[in-house]
């Protein structure tokens, strides 16, 4: 079980918080409905949200706080796993560096939020009235979608990278696709819809969309058996995403690189699938909503 050490690193951390409400998930209850849940029975003025899976560094908390106390009209703030991942194995390893690598690089204020280590001030997140557990009934992007309707609403979100905590979860290929497809691609790219924005935050960055158009064009040239064009959109992904390779072989060398090109291939076109899925929901959403009314 995670959940105990992610409890004794709240508790063993600098400055540990005057409260801790660890919300025991009973069948059915999702995420979302468990962080309300535990936000109705806080009583201090910032909440702090830490999955399950999720062991904080022990200055985490500090910093939230200077966060906080720096920035009276600061709404929120989160932060970013960390670079050493707890899990052996190469998908593990990429899918937790991946995460660490797209929050290092969209530090500071932000158009979204993340639960798995972030905070929010309790009189902002009582107002916004909380991750909508209506909508989301299992694991998926109810944080995403709480920092949208903050930041719509003009609340002000930062992202600050040095805050950190250890990620204790094991990916596997499975998961790690279905994770991207069906809990968050799919339902982020129908959030975009629904709402007409144009976000270019976190993983629908211009370098996210390019690198997804170029995977695909990958794809296109293994089907066709097409070396040329395989090898140019292979040579271009890894200059496109080089810091990133770059970070996977300073923490655990070639190995892991060479790993991690096929998997952020397939990451991106799981980005590509999500797309008409996305779209056939929201027309189909849109149909039956006017047939409702």
């Amino acid at each position: 079980m995670t959940l105990e050490r992610a409890v004794a690193a709240v508790q063993r951390a600098d400055a540990p918080p005057e409260e801790l409400i660890v919300i025991d998930q009973p069948t059915g209850l999702g995420p979302a409905a468990a962080r309300n849940r535990g936000s109705h029975r806080a009583r201090g003025d910032i909440l702090v949200f830490v999955d399950a899976d999720v062991e904080v560094h022990e200055d985490s908390l500090t910093r939230i706080r200077s966060a906080f106390d720096r920035d009276p009209n600061l709404a929120a703030v989160f932060g970013s796993y960390d670079d050493d991942p707890d899990v052996d194995g190469v998908i593990s390893d990429f899918r937790n560096l991946l995460h660490h690598h797209v929050h290092q690089q969209n530090a500071g204020y932000a158009t979204t939020f993340w639960a798995g280590l972030g905070a929010i001030r309790r009189d902002v997140f009582l107002e916004a009235g909380g991750f909508d557990e209506e909508r989301f009934t299992c694991s998926s992007i109810e944080d995403i979608e709480l920092g949208s309707r903050l930041h719509a609403g003009g609340s002000k979100l930062l992202l600050d990278p040095r805050i950190q905590g250890k990620h204790l979860k094991d990916w596997t290929l499975a998961s790690m696709t279905k994770t991207d497809l069906i809990y968050r691609g799919v339902p982020w790219l129908r959030l975009v819809l629904e709402r007409r924005s144009r976000p270019t935050a976190l993983n629908l960055g211009w370098r996210h969309r390019v690198s997804s158009g170029a995977s695909l064009l990958l794809l296109v040239g293994l089907m066709r058996r097409s070396s040329r064009l395989v090898v140019a959109m292979s040579a271009f992904l890894v200059a496109l995403d080089w810091p990133f390779y770059k970070l996977l072989f300073r923490r655990r060398g070639l190995r892991l690189v060479a790993a991690a090109i096929p998997l952020h291939v397939i990451h991106r076109l799981t980005a590509v699938a999500a797309v008409p899925l996305a779209l056939a929901g929201h027309v189909l959403a849109k149909r039956r909503a006017r047939q409702r009314s």
